[in-house]
C-alpha cells in the first residue's frame, strides 16, 4: 500500500518584524552589532532586521542571514538569481577589508560623540580620545557652587485656612532668620502654621519676625537649631542685562529643583495683586529673568554665577489672560519665561527693618497720585516739605526708567535706597524738566497712592 503523502496547506508568508523604536533598544547594541565592531565572530544574527533571530535555527548555526541587496553578505544577483556566496572569513581580505569598514563607520560615529576610534592595525586595541575637559569643567564648577549654597535654601509648608501650601525660604544669618514671601507665609491673608525643612530632611516649626504685605516679604525664626549655614549675599545694583542666573526651589513640591537662565531686564516695575487680593497688593521694582519659576519657586533665591544670592522669586507672568493669581501658586500656572525676583537690596533692607521693628517704612517722595490718570503719574497733593514738585506735574521717568502710570512711579520708587535721592523726569504746563527729589521714610499703605 503506497504510503499515504500529507500535503501541507502553504502559510500565508510571515510579515517581517518592525524594528523596536529606538527608545526600547538596548543601549548597548545587538550581540551581533558588538561583535562586528569589536572584530569577533559574526553569527546568523547580523543582517536581521530587528537585532534577533528572523528563524529558529540556533545560534551556533552559521547560515547567513538573506536579504535583499545585500551585498557580500549573500544577496541577489540582478536578475533574482541567488549569487550562493557565503559570509566571507573574517580572516580573509574580504573580511578585513569589511571589518576595516565597520570599524572606520564606528570612529565616525563615536567622533560625534567626543570618542574616536582606533588601533584596528594594533591587534583590535581601542585608544579612546576624550572630549575637551572645558565642558566639564565648567559643569564641575557650578556643581560645587550649587553644593555651596543648597544648605541655606530651606522649604516651606504653610497650613492657612484649612488649605496647604509651599514655598521656598533662604536663610539670613546663623540666628536662624528666613527670608521669604509674605503671600507664602500668609496666602489668604492671615499667617498660617508654618513647618521648614532644611536640606538635610529635618523639619522644624517657625514662627513670624514680621512681614511686608508692600513689599511682599517676611521674616521667619526657627530656634534651637544648630550649625545652620547662611546663604551669601551680593550687590543687586551691579546686575547686569545678559549674565546668568539660576534659581532654586520646590515648584509643585520638588525641593531642591535647579533651573538656570539670565537677567532679562532690570528696574522692571510690577504691581501684584491686586486691592482686594486676600495675599495683598504689592509694588516691585524687579528683576526678569527667563529661568524657569513655578508655584512653589517663590520666596527661594535667584542666584548669580558665584552662588551668591540677587533676589528673591516672587512672581511669574501667567499665559492666561484671565488669570488673576500672579504668584503661580494655581497648580494651572507655570512658567512662560517670565518670572520676576525682588532684587535683594531691596529686601534685605525690609529685612533689616522687619528684624529691628517688626514694620516697615518703604523710601517715598511724599506726593499723591492720580491712580486712574495714564501716560505718566501725575501728581494730586505734595506733602514733603520743600519738594520741588508740583500739584498737576506728570511724572514720566524716575532714574531714566519709563514710567507709564502711578504704580509705577510707587514701584520705582519703593526699590531705591532710603534717605537717598532719585532724578525724575517731570511734564509741567508742556516743558519737559528733570527734577532731583529726595527719599524719605513712610509708612507702608498698600492701597495708598502715595509714593
Amino acid at each position: 500500500m503506497a504510503a499515504e503523502h500529507q500535503v501541507e496547506e502553504p502559510q500565508a508568508p510571515q510579515r517581517a518584524r518592525r524594528p523596536a523604536p529606538a527608545w526600547w533598544s538596548h543601549p548597548g547594541g545587538s550581540a551581533a552589532q558588538r561583535g562586528a565592531i569589536f572584530g569577533t565572530a559574526v553569527s546568523a544574527e547580523v543582517g536581521m532586521s530587528d537585532g534577533g533571530r528572523d528563524d529558529d535555527r540556533p545560534v551556533g548555526d552559521r547560515v547567513p542571514a538573506q536579504r535583499a541587496n545585500d551585498g557580500p553578505w549573500g544577496g541577489d544577483e540582478p536578475g533574482g538569481r541567488r549569487s550562493g556566496r557565503a559570509v566571507p572569513a573574517l580572516t580573509s581580505p574580504k573580511g578585513l577589508l569589511i571589518i576595516a569598514f565597520v570599524v572606520v563607520f564606528a570612529s565616525l560615529i563615536g567622533g560625534g560623540l567626543g570618542v574616536g576610534v582606533e588601533g584596528a592595525a594594533e591587534g583590535g586595541r581601542l585608544t579612546l580620545h576624550q572630549a575637551s575637559s572645558s565642558a566639564s569643567k565648567d559643569s564641575s564648577r557650578t556643581a560645587a557652587v550649587l553644593g555651596s549654597v543648597l544648605p541655606g535654601v530651606v522649604y516651606l509648608q504653610v497650613d492657612a485656612g484649612g488649605q496647604r501650601t509651599t514655598g521656598t525660604g533662604v536663610l539670613l544669618d546663623a540666628n536662624g532668620h528666613i527670608l521669604t514671601n509674605n503671600h507664602v507665609v500668609a496666602p489668604q491673608g492671615a499667617p498660617g502654621t508654618i513647618t521648614v525643612t532644611f536640606s538635610t530632611g529635618q523639619h522644624h516649626p517657625a514662627t513670624i519676625v514680621g512681614r511686608d504685605v508692600g513689599s511682599d516679604l517676611a521674616v521667619l525664626r526657627v530656634a534651637g537649631v544648630s550649625g545652620l549655614n547662611p546663604a551669601t549675599f551680593g550687590d543687586s545694583d551691579n546686575v547686569q542685562v545678559g549674565e546668568p542666573v539660576m534659581a532654586i526651589g520646590a515648584p509643585y513640591g520638588l525641593r531642591g529643583t535647579v533651573t538656570s537662565g539670565i537677567v532679562s531686564a532690570v528696574d522692571r516695575p510690577i504691581v501684584s495683586g491686586s486691592l482686594d487680593s486676600p495675599a495683598g497688593h504689592s509694588y516691585l521694582d524687579a528683576l526678569q529673568t527667563d529661568a524657569p519659576i513655578n508655584p512653589g519657586n517663590s520666596g527661594g533665591p535667584l542666584l548669580d554665577a558665584s552662588g551668591t544670592v540677587i533676589g528673591i522669586n516672587t512672581v511669574i507672568r501667567s499665559s492666561d489672560p484671565d488669570s488673576s493669581d500672579p504668584y503661580g501658586s494655581d497648580s494651572t500656572s507655570g512658567s512662560i519665561g517670565l518670572g520676576f525676583a525682588i532684587p535683594i537690596d531691596q529686601a534685605t533692607a525690609v529685612a533689616a527693618q522687619l528684624i529691628g521693628g517688626g514694620r516697615a517704612t518703604p523710601p517715598a517722595i511724599g506726593v499723591t497720585l492720580d491712580r486712574g490718570f495714564d501716560g505718566g503719574a501725575k501728581i494730586t497733593d505734595v506733602h514733603a516739605a520743600g519738594s520741588k514738585l508740583q500739584v498737576g506735574d506728570v511724572v514720566t521717568a524716575a532714574d531714566g526708567v519709563a514710567v507709564t502710570d502711578a504704580d509705577d512711579l510707587i514701584a520705582l520708587i519703593r526699590g531705591r535706597r532710603a534717605n537717598g535721592t532719585t532724578q525724575l523726569t517731570v511734564l509741567r504746563n508742556g516743558a519737559s524738566l528733570k527734577i532731583e527729589a529726595k527719599l524719605t521714610s513712610a509708612p507702608t499703605d498698600a492701597t495708598s497712592t502715595k509714593a
